[in-house]
């Protein structure tokens, strides 16, 4: 199962797995990533003394896509009680460290190195497995653990999102943490970031921003909204009498017909009724307008 020299192989679609137990073997390895894809081969490097592995190997698929999804369902799950961590092989991991180390502390017990994976890992890339620092004789976690990243923005993203937040129901806090053999000072420094930003391998290694509390990325201004109809004014409304287009100038918009007041119960109605729209005045149809006067009585016949 063991490949050949590094260079022969495709580093696209190789995986680096770390943080393996002393008991698991290339053949154990061999069956677990085989469910993501065909494997070519697995190779776990071996001390020449005591001929046991040192703890990582290496497993190279057919192609890129393979690699890429047995990252995604694979890592950070656990062999014989240990996470594993899976990521590409590249022989640039290492000079990605450019200090964007993350303290964070008052974990409840219950928190594993894969909830700090899954929760933290929505800033951006981290370069190795969260260290929970636990005790050496029970194994139980002593409350505080530390989370590296690839980039300074993915490191102030997780700090200014997650300081303050619950995790497992307990308000965890998150700073920059402590570094080694120094008094007192922390990572994220202006030194660190120019140096990190003057590093071309960081460069590929951007945070997600589409995490619900991370700073959103920058957006063009919004568009004002269009301005509101303008009010009639007191000296439009005069117009508003002006003959419609065609009509000819000096006819005007016709009155309003007049209202009368009803006349009082019993009182004959003096007013003759209206001809119908249309009719000329003065010629009236039959049934409108006053009755006619009645007809002279017939002459009495001769007598002789």
């Amino acid at each position: 199962m063991a490949a050949g020299p590094i260079a022969e192989r495709n580093q696209d679609a190789t995986v680096y797995v770390g943080g393996l137990d002393e008991k698991v073997t290339e053949s154990l390895l061999w069956e677990l990533f085989v469910q993501a894809g065909p494997v070519v081969n697995v190779h776990m490097p071996k001390d020449r003394v005591s001929l046991n592995h040192q703890g990582y190997g290496f497993v190279e698929f057919i192609g890129e896509e393979d690699a890429d999804y047995a990252i995604r369902i694979l890592n950070m799950i656990k062999l014989y009680g240990k996470p594993v961590r899976v990521n590409k092989a590249s022989a640039h991991q290492k000079n990605l460290d450019v200090g964007a180390n993350v303290f964070i502390g008052n974990l409840d017990p219950e928190v594993d190195e894969k909830l700090l994976y899954d929760t933290f890992s929505a800033f951006g890339v981290i370069l190795q497995t969260p260290k929970i620092m636990r005790d050496p004789d029970s194994g139980n976690s002593k409350g505080f653990a530390f989370v590296n990243y690839a980039s300074f923005e993915a490191s102030d993203a997780a700090i200014d999102a997650m300081n303050g937040q619950y995790l497992c129901n307990r308000p965890i806090s998150v700073s920059y943490a402590f570094k080694k053999d120094s008094k007192g000072e922390r990572h994220g420094s202006a030194a660190e970031r120019l140096l990190a930003a003057q590093n071309p391998l960081t460069q590929s290694d951007r945070p997600n921003q589409l995490f619900a509390d991370a700073p959103p990325p920058s957006q063009p201004p919004a568009m004002p909204p269009p301005p509101p109809p303008p009010m009639a004014m007191p000296h439009m409304m005069s117009n508003m009498n002006m003959p419609p287009p065609g009509m000819p100038p000096g006819m005007g918009m016709p009155p309003p017909p007049q209202q009368f007041a009803p006349m009082p119960w019993g009182m004959p109605n003096a007013w003759p009724p209206m001809p119908p729209p249309g009719m000329p005045q003065g010629f009236p149809p039959q049934g409108f307008g006053p009755p006619p006067p009645p007809r002279p009585a017939p002459p009495p016949p001769p007598t002789y």
